[in-house]
């Protein structure tokens, strides 16, 4: 079967054996759009499932959907002191690159780092290579917030 990408961002998240243990998949920009399995990447499966029953139903309401990642912008403003902005912008001319790169760069590979140690936890993220077929038994659920 071939494959389809989840354009939208997820969050993958261990259950409690109180919640029947597995891991769930929920899809924070979609409300009620969530689905769960016994292992993560069953979860991602189920939860393509989830994401194309939550999208025909918001289209068979004539409702829209929220397009991936609408609500981001890419931008977000910082107010820092002004010695520590002066500092920033000294060493970033010192190093040829541009202010935004010089923030950005450590930042990025802060949160990879708390990424890639929990192989489970991939807030908010999205995949192109998440592979969508059958779903396995489980218990998805496509419902919506009215």
């Amino acid at each position: 079967m071939k494959t389809q990408p989840i354009e939208y961002p997820f969050e993958i998240a261990p259950l409690s054996p109180e919640e029947g243990g597995g891991f769930a998949i929920t899809f924070p920009d979609l409300p009620g759009c969530r689905s769960d399995s016994e292992t993560p990447e069953e979860a991602l499966e189920n939860g393509g499932d989830a994401l194309a029953s939550w999208l025909a139903v918001a289209e068979e309401l004539g409702d829209r959907a929220p397009k991936p990642f609408g609500a981001v912008s890419g931008r977000f403003v910082q107010r820092v002191p002004r010695s520590l902005h002066a500092q920033r912008i000294a060493r970033a001319q010192q190093e040829g690159v541009s202010l935004n790169t010089l923030i950005v760069s450590p930042v990025s590979q802060v949160l990879g780092q708390r990424l890639t140690a929990s192989p489970v936890a991939r807030p908010a993220t999205r995949t192109r290579s998440a592979g969508i077929g059958p779903r396995k038994p489980s218990k998805p659920t496509a419902r919506r917030a009215g």
